[in-house]
């Protein structure tokens, strides 16, 4: 395929066919631009405000999004689809580049905390990874009803491998979402906070969209199942929204029904580190614990001869995550253990 060099105002989303493009938007500082792969199918039944998006490298030292649909670049055959697809495998290219989670290499902007009021227009909000937010909502939202942004852990966290989702309002958009997040055949679904500003997902699911996270590996590594359930995630949601023809059977946790939904959504899930330290983990991610159990260590080596401060669960339920660098500063949320609402 020949991927063509396209502005925004360029790309052509809706044509019958499959279309490659680099998503131009200018450099902050060089005389050129940040380049977005983008690969659009649009098949004979597609609508104009209905279709798919999967995004990759929101945060850019998380791997196994951008693999996993690198794959599906190849593997998705135009005859089969009927709607509309759109893979970004790296939204964020600034901070792929850099291997870090913000775009350190120019405005040094969190892209998961960039849509927010004024992204992109206004003068304060004018770097890269606004202005990438603000062609995610030009070009992409008004084309899409169904949004899968696949994350990991990164430096950040090691994860029980999950999809996750926010609570809404809305129970037919609820039941639609926990569906699309049943089938990556993760074994956890993760509930989680919504107060977080400048999310994507929040911005999709405001929106009315079925949005779908995941955390598929951690430590700038590429896990093997967490690629295999971002493909099977993605095809799913493909096949199940109407947008791609094929049939496809449900996988590990999701086929054995043994999937725990795990709800972190108030302060008490999160243990947080009250000095700067290295933590070391006394359990496995997806051990269930009781409220109280010491699930690590946090060491001072400056005062080498104290005892380590306990690292405790704040509720009951299962440890969903864990910091993944043992070094940890002051405040940083080194335990997560999500209640377990499965029953």
């Amino acid at each position: 395929m020949t991927r063509i060099v396209a502005r925004p105002d360029r790309l052509d989303l809706d044509s019958p066919g499959r279309r490659d493009y680099w998503v131009a938007l200018e450099h902050d500082s060089i005389w050129g631009d940040h380049l977005l792969p983008l690969t659009v199918w649009v098949g004979p039944e597609a609508q104009p405000d209905r279709g798919l998006v999967a995004f990759g490298s929101n945060h850019g030292n998380e791997y196994e999004g951008p693999v996993a649909l690198k794959h599906l670049l190849r593997e998705i055959r135009l005859e089969d689809v009927r709607g509309r697809i759109i893979i970004i495998p790296v939204l964020n290219p600034s901070a792929f580049r850099t291997g870090t989670r913000e775009s350190q290499g120019d405005d040094g902007v969190n892209l998961n905390r960039a849509f927010v009021e004024g992204a992109g227009v206004t003068p304060a909000l004018a770097g890269i990874t606004h202005r990438i937010a603000a062609f995610v909502r030009s070009s992409i939202w008004p084309r899409v009803h169904t949004v899968l942004d696949l994350h990991s852990g990164g430096d950040v966290a090691r994860f029980a491998l999950c999809a996750n989702y926010h609570p809404v309002d809305d129970p037919a958009l609820a039941a639609e979402i926990e569906q699309t997040a049943r089938w990556f055949g993760t074994p956890c679904l993760m509930v989680y906070q919504n107060i977080t500003p400048g999310l994507l997902p929040s911005e999709a699911e405001r929106l009315g969209k079925i949005t779908v996270g995941t955390e598929l590996g951690w430590g700038r590594a590429v896990n093997v199942d967490g690629v295999r359930y971002g493909k099977h995630g993605v095809l799913a949601a493909a096949i199940h929204q109407g947008q791609l023809r094929g049939e496809i059977e449900p996988i590990d946790y999701h086929k054995a029904g043994t999937q725990r939904t795990l709800e972190m959504v108030d302060r008490d899930c999160f243990t947080v580190a009250p000095f700067d330290g290295h933590y070391e983990p006394l359990v496995e991610c997806g051990t269930a614990v009781r409220r109280g159990d010491t699930v690590g260590l946090l060491h001072d080596f400056d005062h080498i001869d104290m005892d380590p401060w306990p690292a405790v669960a704040g509720v009951d339920g299962v440890v969903l995550a864990q910091a993944w660098a043992s070094q940890i500063p002051r405040g940083q949320h080194i335990v997560v253990v999500g209640r377990d609402i499965s029953a």
